[in-house]
């Protein structure tokens, strides 16, 4: 809105406000906006939360420690998606898919982390959704980003071809050629990409929620993380840049560093009132948001197979689960105390402080390393 007022329509009267133009400068202010927004009504959302009685309900199998956490302030995440969405809304080019498509996916699972929070106070207990029905809308949401890129593909705006780090000529179409020209087939020919595209986002959604069990943790990572893609989403979009690092070209790419920009400067607001001792837990209606925005822009950028190391410690958290269930499954022994894995170190004697910093520095190595492939190709 203020892109369109500023420069659209003000800049012929007032040259100055040329500066508007720019990606760098208005993902400054998007930045800078979503954090202030986050920071001042802050304290306005946490006294509604408690006024309301939405408090946090803990499991009682896991650390005991965390049983005084019981009752704190939840659904932070509300505060979250209102500090992302309207510094975009603000400073982005609105005429931009891809602005609209990031949008999407923040609200659509923010959404469904707000219903399964819901059902959670009003039952009064540590469960909302079940399983299956959280995976069933959140694949549904996928889908239809999935779809969208489809027919962007369609009208040359997009790619279906994938960036493998480390080697620069091997780019993967995920498209059965054989089926592209056969008007009946031809919806069968984008399913393997639509499919990838599903397992992308909701995995990246599921692992941000499976890392937020400790104060400030995932909030903490998700600001590396969003920082990253605020890095790779800016050289993707440029014209030099993308050339140099021999990315994929995609100009109106370039806008969604607004929106990347806005969800690190709302991360950095929140973390004022989640880091340690947590004044509000962000709840699934945060990091299922925070999750489905990140897997979505590393979609759109064509980063899918870099974000496994963008986004590091949410995939080692998932792992954690994965095997944890998997051997029980199977051999009816645990690998870890408790999982996600920041339990089994809470269970192994480290202070809850100690395993979120140094989480927080195992974030930012791996964000570093995802940024140094862009040169080593």
């Amino acid at each position: 809105m203020l892109y369109w007022l500023l420069y659209q329509r003000l800049f012929v009267h007032f040259p100055p406000f040329r500066i508007f133009r720019y990606v760098t400068f208005r993902t400054a202010f998007a930045s800078l906006t979503a954090m202030f927004i986050a920071l001042i009504i802050g304290p306005f959302v946490v006294r509604q939360l408690r006024e309301f009685q939405i408090g946090q309900y803990i499991r009682e199998e896991g650390p005991k420690a965390h049983q005084k956490k019981a009752g704190t302030p939840t659904m932070g995440g509300l505060l979250i998606g209102i500090s992302i969405v309207v510094p975009t809304l603000l400073w982005a080019d609105l005429s931009n898919r891809f602005i609209w498509l990031a949008l999407f996916a923040t609200i659509a699972f923010g959404s469904i982390g707000f219903a399964d929070d819901y059902l959670k106070i009003v039952n009064k207990r540590n469960l909302g959704l079940t399983g299956r029905m959280k995976l069933v809308l959140q694949f549904a949401a996928a889908a239809v980003i999935g779809i969208v890129l489809v027919w962007l593909t369609a009208r040359h705006q997009y790619s279906t071809h994938l960036i493998v780090p480390f080697i620069k000529q091997f780019r993967p179409d995920l498209v059965i050629e054989a089926f592209r020209t056969s008007p009946t087939l031809w919806p069968l020919a984008f399913a393997p990409f639509v499919l990838f595209v599903m397992l992308v986002i909701v995995g990246s959604s599921n692992a941000v929620n499976l890392t937020d069990g400790l104060d400030g943790l995932a909030i903490g990572c998700t600001v590396i993380a969003a920082g990253a893609l605020t890095v790779l989403t800016y050289l993707s979009g440029h014209a030099n840049f993308s050339e140099y690092l021999e990315l994929q070209r995609m100009p109106q790419v370039a806008e969604l560093t607004i929106f990347c920009g806005a969800m690190v400067g709302a991360s950095i607001g929140f973390l004022w009132y989640n880091a340690h001792p947590a004044e509000i837990f962000m709840g699934d209606v945060g990091s299922l948001a925070l999750g489905g925005a990140i897997g979505t822009v590393a979609v759109i950028i064509k980063q899918e197979l870099l974000l496994p190391f963008v986004g590091g410690v949410f995939v080692i958290e998932a792992a954690s689960v994965i095997l944890q269930v998997g051997s029980y499954k199977l051999r009816k022994k645990r690998i870890f105390k408790m999982a996600p894995i920041h339990h089994h170190f809470e269970l192994a004697g480290w202070s809850e402080s100690k395993i979120i910093i140094r989480f927080w520095i195992a974030a930012l190595v791996f964000a570093l390393f995802a940024l140094t492939t862009l040169k080593l190709r």
